[in-house]
């Protein structure tokens, strides 16, 4: 299947955890692997805040799978690195034997039955927030989300065993819909990764003056949901081109049970429509990309039709 977004850190890069560099070289001898995505952070947001330091305080609980091993990180997310991230509601779930089950069998499912899915998800994603709203905080969980300021690492909650978004909510939890939220994120910080190291939008684009593409199907939703920036259109058109093939796969498997395939069917009859939507969008605003970003949107055409 081709991929618009390379599908691995090309080796020497920003990205890369293993290049020589002072800072990630004493991590690594440390034993501090786990703070590396966050000594990456604070090259990103440059905000003098030691973010690998606070992030050496959690515990990292490896979850191994074919081969790869995620942090499944426990204890309090220092305050600063919350509000970065946009978790400042939010803390770190209890760590049970029924979560480890769920989350061991989501990523077994990526590895056995969407391989390619799963060697995306191996390479961008490292770490794993489990998270719930603190008592008394009130709105809406997250479902799921990851942010470019932390890369490699993604964050969900219990309502990941149950909502496929936008729209579909099942009535039973299943390790399959946690699944597909984790190579969602994954996806996104593949996006991510490409978006810092290319140069993908035109010279003088900013997300704050991007042309405003209305979302039909988030209409009942705050009005930052309802009108997509460029940028912001342009990650959901490759996440959903990768999701419908992850959901048409799941749609051959004799395996599902019956809320699952009525889940994974609704899901899929919504995000066909709204790829196309999103695709033709990105097409009538391509004076907003490079030449390269060009070819990616060329490319992303090509996948979109063959869906």
């Amino acid at each position: 299947m081709p991929t618009t977004i390379a599908a691995c850190v090309e080796s020497g890069s920003f990205f890369d955890l293993n290049r020589d560099d002072p800072v990630l070289t004493q991590l690594r001898e440390n034993g501090s692997e786990h703070a590396l995505p966050f000594a990456l952070m604070e090259h990103l947001v440059k905000s003098g805040t030691p973010y690998a330091e606070h992030a050496r305080t959690l515990a990292a609980d490896p979850v191994p799978v074919d081969g790869a091993v995620f942090d499944w990180f426990d204890g309090a997310l220092h305050e600063q690195l919350a509000k970065e991230v946009n978790l400042e509601t939010y803390g770190i779930l209890e760590h049970t034997v029924a979560r480890r089950t769920d989350l061991t069998r989501a990523l077994e499912r990526i590895a056995s039955i969407h391989p390619e899915g799963f060697a995306r998800v191996r390479e961008f994603v490292r770490g794993l927030l489990w998270v719930g709203l603190k008592p008394g905080t009130g709105g809406s969980s997250l479902t799921s989300s990851s942010d470019p300021a932390l890369p490699y690492v993604v964050m969900f909650s219990e309502k990941a065993l149950l909502h496929i978004p936008p729209n579909t909510v099942s009535t039973e939890p299943s390790p399959r819909f946690l699944a597909e939220n984790i190579l969602h994120e994954a996806v996104h910080q593949s996006v991510s990764f490409h978006i810092l190291q290319r140069s993908v939008f035109a010279n003088g684009y900013s997300a704050k003056a991007s042309p405003k593409i209305e979302i039909a199907w988030r209409a009942a939703s705050e009005e930052r949901n309802q009108f997509w920036e460029i940028d912001r259109t342009f990650h959901a058109t490759c996440v959903y081109n990768q999701l419908l093939r992850f959901r048409r796969t799941e749609l051959d498997r004799e395996d599902l049970n019956e809320n699952e395939r009525a889940c994974f069917q609704a899901a899929y009859g919504e995000g066909m429509p709204a790829v196309r939507y999103l695709m033709d969008q990105l097409e009538r605003n391509a004076e907003h990309f490079t030449p390269h970003g060009q070819a990616l949107l060329a490319d992303l055409r090509h996948q979109t039709d063959g869906l």
